[in-house]
C-alpha cells in the first residue's frame, strides 16, 4: 500500500510542538477542510512511521488521540478510517484551536513532572458525549446537590471499581466522594485525630500529610522504608493513625510485602489504631493486574482506603474518594456535617455514567499501555546513558522512576540546574527529614512522549555534567 499525497508532509524536528501532535494537527486539518473525506483509510502505523522516520508508538499515539477526539474510527484488522465531520462543530473547533494549542504547549513545558497524567490522551469526545447525555436526560441531577457523601450513582460506580480492580468489597454507603486524595487525607486526619495525638508517617513520604500533621498539632512518628515496606511503629510509640502507601510507595516505589501488611493489620487491632491506605497510582502496574489493596486484606475493619481520579482521568475534576469501615461511617458523617463538603457535585453524575458505560475502564487500559511504553523507553535510556551516574530499581509500576545517584552527585544541585533548563526534576532528599539521607532524582514519565523524553534526558545529562 502506497502513502497517498495528502500524507506527504514533513516533520519539523526543531518545533516545540510534539511530533505526535504535528501528525494529529495535519490529519485533523485535512479532515476539517474536506481533503480527507469520510471513509478515507489511513496508512498502517508501521508503514507510516517508517515513511516519517519516527517510532511506531508515536504514530499509534497520534491515531488513538484522533480516534478519541472523534476524527478517526479504528476497526480491528481494518486500520483507521476518517469519520464524518459536522460543519458547525468543526468551525467551532477551528476557532478555538490557537488558544487551546498555546495552552497545551505551556502545560507541557516541564518534562519529568511527577504524578501528572497526559491530558492529550484524555477521551474528550466520549466525555463530552456523556456529559451531554446526562444534561439531556437528567439535568437537575447536576445542579440540585446531593447527599453529604456525594452522588449515590458515583459511589456505587466507585464501589464496583475498587471491587474489580483492587479487591476491596464495600457498599456504596461506605464510599465518600472528596475533592481529590489530598482532601481525603485531610478529612481523615481531622476526623480521626485530636491535638497531641501521634500519627505514623512513612519516611521518606508524602509531604502534604506531614503538613496536615503539623497544622493539627500532631506528633509525627516516622516509619523507615525497608525491603518489605514501611516498618512498624516502635513499641514506645502509640500512633492513633498510620498513613501508608502499600501498593506503590511514594516516592521510592515498590509494594509492601503481604507479611508486612498483615503485621500492620494485626498491630492496628492490638493497639486500637487505624490505618489509612493512600492507594497512590496503583492502577498503573505494567506487569499483570494491580495487586490487591491492603483494605482488601483487612476487609475494611481497621483500614480507611483512599483513591483519586486525577492520576487516571483528569486533575481538573478535583474528585477523589475514600472508603471507610462500617464502624466509622457515622463518625465521618458527623465530622463532615460540621466542616461542609469540598467536592464539586456537578461532574459526579457524568463521571458515574462514564464509569458504568465502560468508557472509564477503556481509557484506563489504553493509557496504562501507553504509559508502559514510555516507562520502558525511559528505563532503557537510563540503563544506557546513566549507568555511571546512578541506578534504579524496576518496580514495574507507578508514574515515576527514582534514579538513585552515586555519592559524588547531589540531587538538589542537579534539580536546580534542570529547573533552569525548563524541567521539573524532584530531588529525592526533599521528601525525607530523617537520619538516612536519600539522594536521587524522581523522574515522571507519563506526561511525555518518547521523543519528548529523549530530548529531556539529553538535557538532564548536560545538567549532571554541570553539577
Amino acid at each position: 500500500m502506497k502513502l497517498t499525497s495528502w500524507l506527504a508532509f514533513s516533520i519539523d524536528r526543531t518545533s516545540k510542538t510534539p511530533i505526535f501532535e504535528q501528525i494529529c494537527r495535519f490529519i485533523r486539518e485535512q479532515a476539517i477542510s474536506g481533503e480527507l473525506p469520510e471513509g478515507t483509510r489511513l496508512p498502517p502505523t508501521r508503514m507510516f512511521a517508517t515513511e516519517l522516520g519516527v517510532s511506531r508508538s508515536t504514530v499509534i499515539t497520534a491515531y488513538e488521540q484522533l480516534e478519541a477526539e472523534g476524527y478517526l474510527q479504528g476497526l480491528r484488522g481494518s486500520g483507521y478510517t476518517v469519520c464524518a465531520m459536522g460543519q458547525v462543530e468543526l468551525q467551532e473547533q477551528r476557532a478555538r484551536k490557537p488558544s487551546a494549542t498555546s495552552e497545551m504547549q505551556a502545560d507541557l513545558a516541564r518534562p519529568f513532572e511527577i504524578s501528572q497524567a497526559d491530558l492529550r490522551l484524555f477521551p474528550h469526545r466520549q466525555w463530552a458525549t456523556t456529559v451531554k447525555r446526562v444534561c439531556r436526560t437528567g439535568p437537575q441531577s447536576m445542579l440540585t446537590g446531593g447527599a453529604l457523601f456525594g452522588s449515590l450513582e458515583l459511589r456505587e460506580a466507585i464501589a464496583d471499581h475498587v471491587s474489580e480492580w483492587r479487591g476491596v468489597d464495600a457498599s456504596a454507603h461506605q464510599v465518600i466522594v472528596t475533592a481529590g486524595s489530598t482532601d481525603a487525607l485531610e478529612t481523615c486526619v481531622r476526623t480521626m485525630c485530636e491535638t497531641g495525638d501521634t500519627i505514623g508517617l512513612e519516611e521518606p513520604g508524602y509531604l502534604p500529610v506531614r503538613r496536615f500533621a503539623q497544622d493539627y498539632g500532631l506528633k509525627p512518628c516516622f516509619l523507615a522504608i525497608d525491603g518489605s515496606g514501611a516498618e512498624l511503629p516502635a513499641s514506645r510509640n502509640k500512633p492513633r493513625l498510620v498513613v501508608l502507601t502499600p501498593s506503590q510507595q511514594f516516592p521510592l516505589g515498590g509494594a509492601m510485602a503481604p507479611s508486612r501488611r498483615l503485621e500492620f493489620i494485626n498491630w492496628a487491632k492490638e493497639n486500637n489504631a487505624w490505618l489509612v491506605e493512600d492507594d497512590y497510582d496503583s492502577e498503573f502496574r505494567y506487569s499483570g493486574r494491580p495487586i490487591p489493596a491492603m483494605a482488601g486484606f483487612d476487609r475494611l475493619k481497621r483500614t480507611i482506603y483512599i483513591g483519586s481520579f486525577s492520576k487516571i482521568f483528569s486533575s481538573s475534576l478535583r474528585l477523589g474518594y475514600m472508603i471507610v469501615p462500617e464502624s466509622l461511617v457515622e463518625q465521618f458523617h458527623s465530622a463532615m456535617k460540621q466542616t461542609g463538603v469540598k467536592a464539586s457535585y456537578m461532574p459526579q453524575p457524568a463521571l458515574a455514567e462514564f464509569m458504568k458505560s465502560g468508557e472509564f475502564h477503556r481509557h484506563l487500559r489504553r493509557v496504562r499501555r501507553i504509559y508502559g511504553e514510555r516507562r520502558k523507553f525511559l528505563l532503557n535510556r537510563l540503563e544506557r546513558d546513566f549507568s555511571e551516574i546512578g541506578w534504579f530499581k524496576d518496580h514495574q509500576a507507578g508514574m515515576q522512576v527514582v534514579l538513585h545517584l552515586s555519592s559524588r552527585f547531589e540531587d538538589f544541585r542537579i534539580s536546580r540546574g534542570a529547573a533552569e533548563k525548563g524541567m521539573s526534576v524532584q530531588p529525592l532528599s526533599h521528601y525525607s527529614i530523617g537520619e538516612v539521607r536519600h539522594n536521587g532524582l524522581i523522574l515522571g514519565f507519563c506526561r511525555s512522549t518518547e521523543e519528548e523524553l529523549g530530548r529531556a534526558l539529553d538535557l538532564l545529562l548536560s545538567c549532571v555534567s554541570e553539577a
